[in-house]
């Protein structure tokens, strides 16, 4: 376990837009937030998947991108002093018998809260596994498809493999530490930041880092310990490669893990929840944005800021139950102002 267990009013499972903008409509009525994601950043899949791909259907914005969408959350939820648990999956979810509940993450992190709110987009992202024979001997010892702390990679010898901005930026960040970084892509060209592959390449250039054009298609070593990969070339020639450690990039998938173990009804692995303010048929314990399902969804980022909205005052009868919500609107509330910070 890692710590105490933090209480809190609100957690909400998923930092892509919805979630971000729950928090904004969350803060507004004193329902204090923690988020859980999977990825090391915020930002769903606007930021992992598309970060520079045009979005047109943003009210009030013609044309922006999926970054500038998450920018623009950040910083609108800024008031809130948010708290993110990044990297983690929340694995139970159980109820505390006080009418909250209690979560716990793949690493052990627990959580207290009186409402859960799933903002998990179409289920939580699972890394690509490469199609490497034994490679599941590996796994969790020398093979890893994420970094959660730098520091275990000090004075390893890291192959990294993939072409977009996940292997750069880890054969930048791990650089400093690590013994040697390997980078291993199939082609010269790259999907990642210009920027990031210009500092690669300069690093390349000064001897301190290796790029290897090719495909990892071979693991050598034994009990769990990788001790070489074999790299094929353009001209199919295999060139074994000493490492320990290997960080595979190739991408995400989406699956609905370990929700379906929660004890939710479920309607073609989506959760249904009524449309007065989008709770499951577990109370407490709401669905917002493209997870769940009612008749006439639409899954839009703009259907789910509404879903938002309204799933904050279901949530604040529960957080605050004796407190009587008024509606305000934000252009005329000085309440509502100050708790933004608008002078």
């Amino acid at each position: 376990m890692t710590g105490d267990v933090i209480k809190t009013d609100a957690v909400i499972i998923g930092a892509g837009p919805v979630g971000l903008f729950a928090v904004f409509e969350l803060g507004l009525l004193d329902i204090k937030t923690h988020l859980i994601d999977i990825l090391d950043k915020p930002g769903g899949q606007c930021a992992e998947l598309y970060p520079e791909k045009p979005i047109y259907d943003i009210p009030a914005f013609p044309i922006i991108t999926g970054q500038g969408l998450t920018d623009g959350l950040m910083e609108q939820i800024k008031p809130f002093d948010p708290v993110f648990h990044l990297q983690q999956r929340v694995d139970e979810l159980k109820s505390d018998g006080d009418g909250g509940f209690h979560l716990t993450t793949d690493i052990g992190t627990q959580f207290e809260t009186k409402v859960v709110i799933i903002a998990a987009g179409g289920g939580s992202f699972t890394p690509k596994r490469p199609p490497l024979g034994g490679i599941e001997d590996f796994e969790g010892t020398s093979v890893f498809y994420s970094v959660r702390r730098i520091d275990d990679f000090t004075d390893k010898t890291i192959l990294i493999a993939g072409g977009g901005d996940s292997a750069l930026d880890w054969a930048l960040n791990l650089h400093p530490v690590a013994k040697r970084i390997i980078l291993v892509h199939r082609r010269e060209e790259f999907r990642a930041a210009p920027d990031s592959v210009n500092k690669m390449r300069a690093l390349a250039d000064a001897g301190e880092l290796d790029f290897v054009i090719g495909q990892v298609m071979e693991l050598h070593g034994k009990n769990g310990q990788l001790e070489s990969a074999g790299i094929r070339a353009k001209d199919g020639e295999i060139t074994r490669l000493e490492c320990d450690t290997l960080l595979p990039f190739f991408g995400l998938t989406m699956k609905l893990g370990p929700v379906a173990d929660w004890g939710l009804n479920l309607e073609e692995n989506h959760i249904p929840v009524d449309t007065e303010k989008f709770e499951t048929s577990i109370s407490g314990i709401f669905a917002i944005g493209d997870i769940n399902t009612y008749p006439g969804k639409l899954k839009l980022i703009l259907s789910g800021f509404h879903e938002a909205a309204l799933m904050a005052r279901g949530a604040h009868q529960i957080v605050h139950p004796d407190s009587k919500l008024v509606f305000q609107y934000t252009t005329s509330s000085s309440s509502l102002q100050k708790k933004l910070g608008v002078k």
